[in-house]
């Protein structure tokens, strides 16, 4: 995308969940959207209404985008497991109101690496969201799931969702404060 807030003109219909509540809503050829987040493979859009949805990449050629460069997984064939690069993919799970990474953000209370028999590793996560009712904690979920499942090594993932110690903006990196300007 050429810009951050770019205005599309919908060539097809999609589905599309609304932020922050997390509801399905469907979108339709036509409508008028403005792209105001494309990070991490998934869009964050603004609806003619003033809904703020996201769509997947899945959906992204509803867009115009192109689906293959957003879409591609990293190769790991023949690489060891690495924690960093769990660290790393879940790095790529942005916040689709807050154009900061779930690690950044400060949402991933325990990220743990447990040896299995044949050779790979079981990853456990604790993660919150930056409220109790936030409707995206399912996806976000999901998206650490699928993030962390590509890492090389990486056979099994479980993600669970905590709300103890409550998430607020101490919690967030050095980098995520200066580019929100808690300074």
């Amino acid at each position: 995308m050429a810009s951050r807030y770019t205005t599309v003109e919908l060539p097809r219909d999609c589905e599309a969940t609304v932020i922050p509540g997390g509801e399905p809503m469907h979108l339709r050829r036509g409508e008028l959207v403005t792209v105001t987040q494309t990070l991490g493979g998934s869009y964050t859009l603004q609806t003619e209404m003033g809904y703020l949805v996201r769509i997947g990449v899945e959906d992204s050629s509803a867009l115009g985008l192109d689906v293959n460069s957003t879409s591609l997984a990293p190769d790991h064939a023949g690489e060891e497991f690495d924690p960093q690069q769990v660290i790393e993919a879940l790095k790529s799970v942005y916040d689709p109101e807050i154009p900061i990474n779930v690690v950044d953000l400060g949402l991933i209370y325990v990220c743990e690496a447990e040896p299995l028999d044949d050779d790979t590793y079981r990853v456990e996560i604790q993660m919150s969201m930056t409220a109790p009712g936030c409707g995206m904690g399912d996806i976000l979920k999901e998206d650490a799931r699928n993030a962390v499942s590509a890492a090389p090594g990486v056979s099994d993932v479980v993600v669970e969702l905590v709300w103890d110690p409550p998430w607020g903006p101490d919690r967030m990196s050095e980098a995520a404060k200066l580019q929100l300007g808690f300074y």
